[in-house]
C-alpha cells in the first residue's frame, strides 16, 4: 500500500541524417511537446555539433554498432554537459555480438576521454526480456566502457533521473525544482542528546 504508482514515460528517438531533419525538433513544435523525453541519433560530425550546442532535446545517443565515422571533440561535449543534456549508451548490443561489443567499448572509451565520465546514461534498447540485465550487472558493463565505479552506477541512477527532470524542463516555461532530504551530521545529533546521555557516551 505505501508503494508508488508506476508512471510510463513516451520518448521519441529521431534519427537525424541531414541537417534538414533538425527542424522538427524546433521547441515551438506540437509534436515534441507530447512527449517526455527527447532523443537525437546524428550521423556525422557536423549533426553531432548541433545536436549539442543548439538543439533542445534530453539525450544524444551514441552509435555502438559499428565503428564511428568521427572523433568526439572536447567543445561540443562540454557545452552539451554544460546546457545539462545526457549522452546514452546501449548494452545490448555488446551482449549479442562479438564485433559490436568491440565498437560498443571502443566508442565508449573514446568518449569517455572526453567527457570524463560526466552526464552518461546506460540504457537496454533491448528487444526481447531476455535481453535485459539487472542495474548492477549493467553498472559492471560501465567498468568496461571507461567509467568508475560511482559513474557507473550514476549511469543507472542519477543521471537517469536527471535526464527526466530534464525534460520537464524542456516542457516548462521556468524549470522543475525538487527537494532531497539532507542527512544530519553526527555534530549536531549530539548537540541535540540530553546532558545524562552525553555523559554516558562520553564515559
Amino acid at each position: 500500500g505505501t508503494s508508488k504508482r508506476i508512471k510510463v514515460l513516451t520518448r521519441l528517438t529521431l534519427v537525424v541524417s541531414d541537417p534538414s531533419h533538425c527542424n522538427l525538433l524546433r521547441s515551438t513544435s506540437a509534436n515534441i511537446r507530447l512527449y517526455d523525453i527527447i532523443a537525437v541519433f546524428p550521423k556525422t560530425e557536423k549533426l553531432f555539433h548541433i545536436a549539442c550546442t543548439t538543439l533542445d532535446v534530453d539525450l544524444v545517443c551514441i552509435n555502438v554498432t559499428e565503428k564511428l565515422p568521427f572523433y568526439f571533440r572536447r567543445p561540443p561535449v562540454n557545452m552539451a554537459i554544460d546546457r545539462g543534456i545526457y549522452f546514452e549508451l546501449l548494452y545490448t548490443p555488446a551482449i549479442k555480438d562479438s564485433t559490436m561489443r568491440r565498437y560498443t567499448i571502443s566508442n565508449a572509451i573514446s568518449l569517455m576521454q572526453i567527457c570524463k565520465g560526466k552526464n552518461i546514461v546506460i540504457s537496454s534498447a533491448a528487444e526481447r526480456p531476455l535481453e535485459l540485465r539487472g542495474p548492477y550487472d549493467v553498472a559492471n558493463l560501465g567498468l568496461l566502457f571507461g567509467l568508475s565505479e560511482s559513474e557507473a552506477k550514476a549511469a543507472v541512477s542519477t543521471n537517469c533521473r536527471a535526464t527526466m527532470l530534464h525534460g520537464e524542463t524542456r516542457k516548462s516555461a521556468c524549470g522543475v525544482v525538487y527537494t532531497v532530504k539532507k542527512p544530519r551530521k553526527v555534530e549536531e545529533e549530539e548537540t541535540t542528546l540530553p546532558a545524562c546521555k552525553k555523559a554516558k557516551t562520553q564515559a
